[in-house]
């Protein structure tokens, strides 16, 4: 049985609706070597956030997953604080984040090294709190993967194959993911176990369906940041695709920011079912895929066998 490895603990898919599968409760995106870097009180983290994931409970969504990794402020315990104070699962990655965003453990360990510490993560507990990861999120290079990261990409790779993880990765060329997914499916992986981050960000169409085509996720995740009949334009190209079973909606919004005063100003994560989904209704989009694209992807992407 497959189960969503959340804050909360494993859940299957029963206890679970709508989830959006790429958000922020708490991002640094200084480099780790800046004074004060991920660095916050978890009272006044729940006091900002808190009210943003009860807005979205009302409109239905039941899970979310941070996407915040090592390198860019990843702090476990302070979304296992949210979600305790709203009662909401969070789905939480092990993995690391793109030069220079580079921690001096990433820097200098081996790929078994990195390997071993991501099956830790995922099959016991994260470093910073008592609960299991429950995905592996990466990053690569605008022009290409440099050394430091294809470590880190085929040490997750294996990790993956020992665990069924799902690998997500921050890539904005089309061309570096078709790269990635090379060296995922060299370690023994697979395609269809890996995501396509910020796909919208490559504008070349035919590069976010070869991609698909090679089995693996897309996600469009600026709902609310880019402009709605643009989304919705791809969107209808993936399903003209015959390519909607792997893709994914979601904002990239929040979230506490430790560099800001009190946290900075959160964005909701509210504007896919405030607005996109009624425009994907009234494109003549049905509840079928709409369900599919927010219920069913998301857990079958991020999901994994206890």
């Amino acid at each position: 049985m497959r189960h969503l490895h959340t804050t909360l603990g494993p859940l299957p898919k029963t206890a679970l609706g709508q989830i959006l599968p790429h958000e922020h409760v708490f991002v640094d995106l200084r480099t780790p070597d800046k004074p004060g870097y991920a660095e916050a009180d978890a009272n006044e983290v729940v006091a900002l956030m808190a009210p943003e994931i009860e807005r979205i409970k009302t409109l239905g969504v039941t899970a979310l997953v941070e996407c915040s990794t090592v390198g860019v402020g990843r702090r476990a315990d302070l979304d296992l604080a949210v979600s305790r104070a709203t009662g909401f699962p969070i789905v939480v990655p092990t993995g690391s984040y793109r030069e220079p965003w580079i921690t001096p453990f990433i820097r200098d360990a081996d790929e078994a090294t990195l390997e071993a510490w991501m099956v830790r993560e995922l099959t016991e507990r994260l470093d910073e709190a008592d609960f299991r990861a429950g995905w592996i999120k990466i990053s690569a290079g605008d022009d290409g993967i440099t050394p430091m990261e294809a470590k880190t990409l085929r040490a997750a790779a294996r990790a993956g194959a020992r665990t069924g993880a799902v690998i997500g990765s921050h890539t904005i060329r089309g061309r570096v993911v078709m790269d990635q997914l090379d060296i995922i499916e060299a370690e023994g992986y697979r395609a269809d176990r890996f995501i396509s981050i910020h796909t919208q960000e490559e504008k070349d169409f035919g590069l976010n369906l070869a991609v698909a085509e090679r089995g693996a996720w897309i996600e469009y995740d600026h709902v609310g940041r880019a402009d709605d009949a643009g989304i919705l334009a791809l969107i209808e190209g993936v399903l003209a695709a015959g390519r909607g079973t792997q893709l994914l909606l979601s904002h990239d919004l929040g979230w506490f920011d430790p560099a800001k005063p009190g946290g900075g100003t959160p964005r909701p994560y509210t504007h896919l079912n405030t607005v996109l989904l009624p425009l994907m209704t009234a494109a003549g989009i049905d509840a079928v895929t709409i369900r599919q694209l927010t219920h069913d992807n998301p857990f079958a992407a991020f999901s994994r066998a206890e």
